[in-house]
């Protein structure tokens, strides 16, 4: 990544560059980059919009590009594709500065990194885009046909179609819509330094644009903010980050003081310390995951935050979880999912899932849940939850699991649920839409382990 520069279309070519050739993630690109350079507010903000910006249309961008090109897309040298991405964004999304200017600051990018040759290509082809106008390159407005579509939304056709069946045409089209918005930072207010009313008063006598959440008690919604790490409010301890609809899922374990609690794959602890608060400090919540280096970030966030009731023990959650059978009064399991539910803040991952993957992740998902149900004590609960939705990671693991395991049973996700949070429920579960709710895609399933019956 270009490390020095401060030229906002530099850094922009180097986070989605990594993206597409190494997996990257550009949140985290992002927000190294914006920690470590000395930027004006507002080029932060204008470099936040442009990296998710060219990641989230990628799929309209690739129609447009290529109309225009001999070779296909994919056949460039990735540099040059990702300049030809990077400026049809701007000329096609952004009103910053004229065009022309646009595409003379582009060509030069494109000469110092992929030289004079490559350059006159990405001259071409963006010239092009800016003197036909974005009107000419404006799909027609949503129609039956799912390839349409899917330049619309910008969506993969294979999750297009899978939505439609899913929630249907309207309210899959509203879904894919909302996955195009941006997400806000949402914070949880730490409930054993502060209140979330306090924390708002706290954060708005500073300038910072902040709200109360909608559906959880402690969820405070930031605009405009790019990272935590600056605010005082964070490395004070009086809260974490964590998205509001992860929120309700630990209010839909509902621990209570003096619990046993285990969290299965648990890094970074988002989830983990949100119960530990509702524990207020007590009890005891063993957070197991295979990383190493997650669960040292989620003993830094209990310490931030003032927890020591918390036990992280680094295992294999389908084979290797701590604790004795039976031992745990809630088990929750955030499972390692296909992270659909997220495209607002991970629009990149829309390109790199498949329909393969979600079938992998599903028999993971089972693994580890079959797993995990033998730490339930009885009468204990077991909770499911995944930011995906796709069925078949959702509903149907659950089912399965139901027929493999008698002894548990589905209880109402609304019963347990904050009154506000009632609505955010399909039949017996939480389910959490973009569209419906403003929140990130979440999907959950409480489950009570029977009592025994008695012997005759």
């Amino acid at each position: 990544m270009a490390q020095h520069t401060t030229n906002p279309r530099e850094i922009v070519l180097a986070i989605i560059d990594r993206v597409d050739r190494r997996g990257a993630y550009a949140d985290v690109l992002l927000n190294a980059r914006l920690e470590e350079a000395a930027l004006p507010r507002a080029d932060r903000a204008l470099l936040t919009r442009m990296v998710y910006g060219a990641l989230r249309w990628r799929g309209r961008i690739d129609w447009v590009l290529g109309s225009l090109l001999r070779d296909p897309l994919e056949d460039l040298d990735p540099t040059v594709r990702n300049l030809l991405r990077l400026g049809a964004y701007e000329l096609l999304f952004l009103d910053r500065v004229p065009s022309h200017a646009t595409v003379n600051e582009l060509v030069e990018l494109a000469k110092r990194r992929a030289g004079p040759g490559k350059a006159r290509l990405v001259n071409a082809v963006l010239r092009r885009i800016a003197r036909q106008g974005r009107e000419a390159w404006t799909p027609p407005p949503a129609s039956p046909d799912a390839a349409d579509l899917a330049v619309l939304v910008s969506h993969p056709r294979w999750l297009v179609d899978m939505w439609r069946k899913q929630f249907g045409d309207g309210e899959g089209l509203r879904l894919m819509e909302a996955n195009n918005q941006e997400a806000p930072l949402v914070l949880r207010a730490n409930r054993l330094r502060t209140s979330r009313d306090a924390l708002v008063r706290r954060l708005r006598s500073r300038g910072v644009d902040a709200e109360p959440g909608t559906w959880s008690p402690l969820a405070v919604r930031l605009r405009g903010a790019s990272s935590p790490a600056g605010l005082p409010e964070f490395r004070e301890g009086l809260c974490q980050v964590q998205a509001e609809a992860s929120q309700v899922v630990g209010l839909l374990a509902a621990p209570a003081p003096g619990m046993r609690v285990l969290d299965v794959c648990a890094a970074p602890g988002g989830k983990t310390t949100h119960m530990a608060e509702l524990m207020d400090g007590g009890g005891e919540v063993v957070a197991c995951d295979v990383s190493e280096r997650g669960l040292a970030k989620l003993a830094e966030n209990a310490r931030r935050l003032g927890l020591d009731r918390i036990l992280a023990r680094v295992g294999d959650a389908t084979r290797d979880l701590p604790g004795e059978t039976g031992a745990f009064d809630r088990v929750l399991v955030d499972a390692p999912c296909s992270g659909l539910g997220t495209l607002r803040a991970h629009p990149e991952i829309r390109w790199r899932r498949n329909e393969q993957d979600l079938a992998r992740m599903a028999a993971l998902q089972a693994r580890i849940l079959d797993h995990a149900a033998s730490r339930v004590r009885p009468d204990g609960v077991l909770v499911y939850a995944t930011c995906t939705l796709s069925g078949v990671e959702n509903e149907q693991v659950v089912e399965g699991f139901l027929e493999r395991h008698g002894g548990f049973v589905v209880e109402e996700a609304a019963a347990h649920l904050p009154e506000n949070a009632r609505s955010m429920t399909a039949g017996p579960y939480l389910l959490a839409l973009p569209h419906r709710h403003d929140t990130d895609g979440f999907f959950a399933a409480r489950m009570r382990r029977l009592r025994p019956e008695p012997a005759s």
